[in-house]
């Protein structure tokens, strides 16, 4: 089965809504006509940024989705500080993370928060990006497929084969993310491909061939190429490199 490769580029808390406009206007000047045509790319700004996005995007009919990094599960409701999914898809959002390792790490998110946020995501007709990956100790130890496979359990509990076929998992090593370390192609197909035997064994052989999993973990235009050549890799979610249009353009240029 072809997949269409995701690239998502996470900006985190990074970037003004001045500054994400023009990120977005120089990405689009630099990537050549035609290879948005076999990579989609979408965008994650801050929270503040979105309507200003949104916006751009649409008034001059760019070829990218609109991303959020993040979202409560409920409708409403006393969550000083959060945001609904229901507002974010007012604003047309197209994929919205989910379980990010630095929600799960830093902000104690759990198994089951971040599975409420897959279903309150589809709900709104939003794709969610569910976010698996293990520390260093946890990789040394050899619980690789452990940690990441109980996330994927829980993350799709309630799930059906086709919503899971619709949404995108994202493979993020935490021990990769931001430190310049990266997992060998080799490896990080290894972990996605449990990943989608994983979900086989879950659901059927269709829904597994159609979920896209994407790998994250200093993810650099030198790299993208051997990653994305990986059977089981079908895009990138690309942090610090993102905010770069330079080097977020070469990743997107991974065939080219």
């Amino acid at each position: 089965m072809t997949r269409t490769p995701l690239i998502s580029g996470n900006w985190k808390m990074n970037l003004n809504h001045f500054e994400a406009i023009q990120t977005v206007q120089k990405l689009h000047y630099l990537i050549p006509k035609g290879v948005l045509d076999n990579v989609e790319v979408s965008i994650h700004p801050p929270f503040t940024d979105i309507r200003s996005v949104q916006t751009l995007i649409e008034s001059e009919d760019l070829d990218f989705a609109l991303g959020a990094q993040h979202c409560h599960f409920e409708d409403s409701g006393a969550f000083t500080g959060e945001v609904s999914p229901a507002f974010l898809a007012k604003l047309n959002t197209q994929y919205v993370i989910c379980g990010h390792s630095e929600r799960r790490e830093v902000f104690g998110e759990t198994d089951e928060m971040v599975n409420a946020k897959v279903l309150a995501i589809m709900k709104y007709a939003m794709t969610p990006i569910l976010c698996c990956g293990e520390t260093l100790t946890e990789r040394e130890a050899g619980k690789t497929e452990s940690k990441v496979l109980g996330q994927i359990d829980a993350g799709l509990a309630g799930v059906t084969n086709e919503q899971i076929a619709a949404l995108v998992i994202a493979y993020e090593p935490i021990w990769a993310i931001g430190t310049g370390k990266t997992a060998t192609a080799d490896d990080a197909q290894t972990v996605c491909a449990a990943i989608r035997m994983q979900v086989r064994k879950m659901t059927d052989d269709a829904t597994a061939d159609a979920v896209r999993i994407q790998y994250g973990g200093s993810v650099k235009g030198g790299n993208a190429p051997e990653l994305m050549s990986q059977p089981d890799i079908d895009g990138a979610l690309v942090g610090g490199a993102s905010l770069d249009p330079d080097e977020f353009s070469r990743i997107i240029q991974f065939n080219g």
